[in-house]
């Protein structure tokens, strides 16, 4: 059985194309006839395949020479390629580098005042301090001489600022980029800023206009200023400015002034060795003026010269024979105690005149003579008995009754310390404070002959004690104050209240805040020398308010015009004369027979009174005639107790040697009411009838202090024995 049909006769046939191979080689394709892409890799990871060739597969290889040509083409076109993307981005980086430093000079230009107001400003005031008799105590501000020009000076005085901080200066706009690189690779080098790069035309706009800060955007306008003043004042100019304004140390501006202050003479007349010194000060002014560091100047000196030397400016031989023969008379610094003077008188000059504008000249109540008198005897003194004592520092002022200052030394070295204590320090006065205690009782209607009792007493647990720990019953008030009793002190401030005991302190004159409690009557409350010793001026004039003052008359420097003059108005009077006269009476006794028996000047007729604070931390005396108030203070200045330096011992011995001095050739005179009284009985006296200590007894707070009963023991007729006087009058 067929299940399909039958197959036609004469089918399909299929061509035929010959051989397997034959018909594969002729369909197969040769690389040349392949279509090709170009692409970035490189030739060696696109390399041809063989082509089939007659040998075997048919494959025909390309020459080496056709594959290196191949590969150099293309080597460079790759580097073209790169040099032009280098090219791109480089002119896109100096365009945008151009843009920022234009945006930076806008920037700063816009904080720098417009160029077209810039003026050159004028020259820094000076403030010359001159004595009661006309003499130069201090100058002060900024010292600056007389403007030079360059033809009156040296012709080797402006070449060695050339030679030694701007060698290119003819050459330069301005600003040395070949300076500043030169100095960029000896920083470098050094590991450090050993070199500036800075013109002399850049250091005079910073100058004139800047401020000292390090700061890029001062340099950036330092930059732009020093170009303005290039395009505005020629080199002559510039170079002249320069010399006239630099700073050259202990406030001298301008060579002629660093002359003057340096040599004892004008700038045209230094030598060369003096104009390589101050051409050398430039760079550290602080740290090589002469005065201070006279090696150091010594050896800047010489590497200017050197410099000098160097640029053909002076010969060799020029140069050593400067070097070997300097000629710098230079005084040491001084630390001159007029110098806390001149610092006051600046202090109280804008209170009195207000901003300083131009050079003016301050006429002070100061008198040299005692100025110098006053720092000898605290100075010497302290040398010569400050280790034994533990007393570091001093300070001592003395006035007029009038209030007029005639001499000030506020420490022992200036140098060493600047801080005025005779103005600033506050310190407990002691016993110096007393007179506005016994003042008070004396106002309130008691007398130098009233009777209280010196005795122990207890305040709340408080109990005051005298410095020898004596009591002496029923004693005066004359002698309760020449011999510093602390308890009738006590009991006197209690019984007139201590709120007016600060009343009558501060009608005499002390401004500091006093504490109005029992123990002010101990001088507990901190004062200063100027104001304590101001508050004892009424006792020396006859009673009348004395304002401490130091400058008479403000005038400018040629005198045209005067600035200031102290008003001449009368006092008022803040002491009865009766009061006057009893309390002086009463401090006379402390020169004569109290805690101040070494105190006294030949002639005259003297007052005063000591004071010694607790734990022997401070050491007073105030004293005065009619013609002269002086007080001395004697301690440390981080308060530490001294080795019981009292108010009687050295206070009284450097104010006996001032105060001697001051009154040589001058006509005796009384203190106001002590000539009308007659000899107070002598302190001797009292001597028979000295009192043992005995219990303490209550004190009645508020009312007259109560009588102690004690046992009295006799003593010989002529009075107290020597050692009972050094046990009582050796302290307050």
């Amino acid at each position: 059985m067929v299940w399909g049909r039958k197959k036609k006769r004469g089918g399909r046939k299929e061509p035929v194309f010959g051989g397997v191979a034959a018909s594969l080689a002729e369909l197969r394709l040769n690389p040349l006839d392949r279509i090709t892409v170009a692409d970035d890799k490189p030739a060696s990871r696109a390399a041809p395949r063989k082509a089939a060739g007659p040998g075997g597969d048919g494959s025909r290889e390309r020459k080496p020479s056709q594959n290196r040509k191949g590969r150099k083409g293309r080597a460079r076109k790759r580097t073209r390629g790169r040099l032009s993307r280098l090219f791109y981005w480089g002119a896109v980086l100096a365009l945008w580098g151009g843009i920022a430093i234009v945006g930076v000079v806008v920037y700063v230009g816009a904080h720098l005042p417009p160029i077209q107001s810039l003026e050159i400003p004028k020259r820094p005031p000076t403030i010359k301090i001159v004595g009661a008799d006309g003499s130069v105590l201090a100058t002060r501000g900024e010292m600056a001489g007389s403007n030079v020009s360059l033809k009156d000076l040296p012709p080797y005085l402006p070449k060695a600022f050339i030679a030694i901080e701007d060698r290119r200066f003819y050459s330069h706009y301005g600003v040395d980029p070949i300076g500043i690189l030169r100095a960029a690779v000896t920083n470098v080098l050094h590991m450090g800023v050993s070199q500036g790069g800075s013109t002399l035309t850049q250091q005079l706009a910073k100058n004139l206009f800047l401020t000292q800060e390090r700061t890029l955007e001062r340099k950036l306008q330092e930059v732009e200023l020093a170009l303005w003043l290039e395009r505005k004042h020629t080199k002559a100019q510039i170079l002249e400015l320069y010399l006239n304004r630099v700073y050259f140390g202990s406030g001298a501006y301008g060579v002629e002034a660093a002359a003057q202050k340096y040599f004892g003479k004008p700038a045209k007349d230094v030598t060369l060795a003096e104009a390589a010194m101050l051409a050398g000060l430039v760079k550290s002014p602080s740290r090589l003026a002469p005065n201070r560091n006279p090696e150091g100047a010594e050896a800047r000196a010489k590497v200017v010269l050197a410099a000098m030397a160097d640029a053909h400016f002076i010969t060799e031989q020029q140069a050593r024979a400067a070097t070997t023969r300097p000629s710098y008379a230079v005084k040491p610094v001084g630390a001159g105690t007029i110098n806390y003077v001149a610092d006051w008188v600046g202090e109280v000059l804008d209170d009195l005149v207000g901003q300083v504008d131009q050079n003016i000249v301050v006429e002070t109540t100061i008198d040299p003579k005692l100025q110098s008198v006053a720092e000898a005897a605290l100075i010497d003194e302290l040398a010569a008995k400050s280790v034994k004592f533990n007393v570091s520092q001093g300070a001592l002022v003395a006035m007029t009754p009038d209030g007029a200052i005639r001499a000030m030394v506020g420490g022992r070295n200036y140098g060493d310390s600047q801080f005025n204590r005779a103005v600033m320090a506050k310190r407990q006065p002691g016993s110096a404070f007393k007179p506005f205690v016994y003042l008070t009782a004396i106002e309130a209607g008691l007398t130098p002959e009233t009777i209280r009792q010196d005795a122990p007493l207890d305040i709340k647990g408080w109990r005051p004690e005298n410095y020898g720990h004596e009591y002496f019953g029923a004693v005066t008030l004359t002698q309760a104050l020449a011999m510093s009793l602390n308890t009738v002190a006590v009991r006197l401030g209690l019984e007139v209240g201590p709120v007016n005991v600060v009343r009558t302190a501060h009608r005499l004159g002390i401004t500091s805040k006093l504490e109005p409690n029992a123990s002010i009557a101990l001088g507990t409350s901190e004062v200063s020398p100027l104001e304590l010793v101001g508050a004892y001026a009424p006792f020396a004039n006859g009673g009348y308010a004395a304002n401490p003052h130091i400058v008479d008359r403000i005038r400018t420097v040629d005198g045209n015009k005067l600035l200031y003059a102290r008003a001449q108005a009368a006092p008022g009077r803040v002491i009865d004369p009766r009061s006057v006269a009893m309390m002086n009476t009463m401090m006379e006794q402390t020169l004569i027979s109290g805690t101040a028996r070494k105190a006294g000047i030949p002639g005259w007729t003297a007052a005063g009174k000591t004071g010694t604070s607790q734990d022997f931390r401070d050491a007073w005396f105030v004293g005065y005639t009619a013609k002269l108030v002086t007080g001395v203070w004697l301690g440390n200045d981080d308060n530490s107790p001294t080795r019981k330096a009292t108010g009687g011992g050295l206070p009284v011995e450097v104010w006996t040697r001032f105060m001697r001095t001051a009154h040589e050739g001058m006509q005796p005179e009384p203190i106001p009411g002590t000539q009308r009284g007659g000899p107070l009985p002598d302190i001797a006296q009292l001597g028979r009838q000295v009192i043992a200590p005995a219990p303490a007894a209550p004190a009645s707070v508020g009312g007259p202090p109560q009588p102690v009963r004690a046992n009295v023991r006799p003593e010989a007729a002529s009075g107290l024995d020597g050692w009972l006087v050094d046990r009582l009058f050796g302290g307050r």
